[in-house]
């Protein structure tokens, strides 16, 4: 793969954090992803219990991958030439009002393994739309030499949320059950909401090009078709993602049948994935110092793949938690450099069309080795 991801100029992983906007919504999409998490634990947990079926409890994570397949050329379109930050707001809205319908009607008892799989189907439809214009967004709140360990943090969010939200989403399912968890995951998105309504934009910023959105579609696309440097990395993370998109897929059956574990036990295994992942995002700035692009991401391929053949063969469930840990890890060092390939090896004007096909691949992926 090039060598295109840009080198940190400081050993620091949180030195984006100075800059007030960043540290904003950094802080507010911590609060939202544990909210997320709060709601896939939910989801998969409340699956098991209208079915036994693995196909539809599989079919939970197809549903959440899917739609950035349908939409995500679109989405990114859209983010290269209207106002991201509108665009932010009108996702975000939407993903409140799914989780919120979902809540309500699981509490009334009117969730069956349909309505679950469509309104998480809707949840990925908001996440699909919002990712694009979200990631582009970030060299506008830092500058260059900050970029990588910006998308660090966005990384660093995700999974400090995965560390604390499918324990604490596992608590709340064994104590309140699953409309509770789904509820407050609502809730959870009203603190980006507020910055992002509050953010006073330049309209300098927006491209405000009088593309025709379907035009910009086919602009983006023609630029990635020759592209070679971003090929590389499409190929790199399509070729991962379809096999290991299977440890997430199937967690909840392993945890139930082969580890005997209750709603509390999944989410900690999932917690375990979340501090591995942490882990790896201090650790990834000095590691990209010292070791290139490409044996960085060997070496992690290969160690999330032990992390899948231990969940394959134990039962013991320290060393399972264990194997979590260090794929978590893994799985942080691969999105991350990966990510930053992407943000750095294409330029501004279609930055988020190429976010968009590479999450296209990714999700797409996500979504057949999920029903695979």
């Amino acid at each position: 793969m090039p060598q295109t991801a840009e080198q940190p100029a400081a050993a620091s992983a949180w030195s984006p954090l100075r800059h007030s906007l960043f540290r904003m919504l950094w802080i507010a999409t911590v609060i939202s992803n544990v909210g997320t998490w709060m709601h896939n634990v939910g989801a998969a947990w409340l699956m098991t219990s209208l079915t036994a079926s693995p196909t539809m409890i599989a079919l939970v994570q197809a549903a959440t991958s899917l739609p950035v397949f349908l939409v995500g050329l679109l989405a990114g379109a859209l983010a290269d030439i209207v106002d991201r930050r509108l665009l932010l707001l009108w996702t975000r809205g939407w993903l409140l009002v799914s989780a919120t319908v979902l809540g309500i009607l699981s509490l009334v008892g009117g969730t069956t393994p349909w309505v679950l799989l469509t309104l998480t189907f809707a949840l990925g439809l908001g996440a699909a739309m919002n990712a694009p214009a979200w990631q582009a967004m970030v060299p506008e709140l830092v500058p260059r030499s900050e970029l990588s360990a910006a998308v660090a943090l966005n990384g660093t969010s995700f999974n400090l949320a995965r560390a604390v939200g499918p324990a604490l989403g596992g608590l709340i399912v064994a104590a309140a059950g699953t409309a509770a968890v789904f509820l407050l995951n609502a809730a959870s998105f009203l603190g980006v909401l507020v910055v992002l309504y509050r953010w006073q934009r330049p309209q300098s910023a927006s491209l405000l090009l009088p593309v025709h959105v379907f035009g910009a579609i086919r602009a983006g696309v023609r630029y990635v078709r020759h592209a070679p440097a971003l090929h590389a990395v499409l190929l790199r993370v399509g070729s991962f993602i379809v096999c290991g998109t299977a440890l997430w897929a199937l967690l909840p059956l392993v945890a139930q049948q082969e580890l005997s574990l209750g709603a509390i036990g999944y989410g900690g295994l999932l917690g375990c994935l979340g501090l591995g992942a942490v882990a790896g995002a201090i650790l990834l700035p000095r590691v990209q110092q010292k070791v290139a692009i490409n044996p960085l991401v060997a070496g992690a391929t290969g160690l999330f793949a032990a992390t899948t053949l231990i969940l394959a063969y134990a039962h013991n469930v320290v060393l399972v938690s264990a194997a979590m840990t260090a794929g978590g890890m893994a799985w942080m060092v691969l999105m991350s450099t990966l990510t930053v390939a992407v943000q750095t090896a294409v330029p501004a004007w279609v930055r988020a069309r190429a976010l968009a096909v590479y999450m296209l691949v990714f999700q797409g992926d996500m979504a057949a080795g999920s029903a695979l």
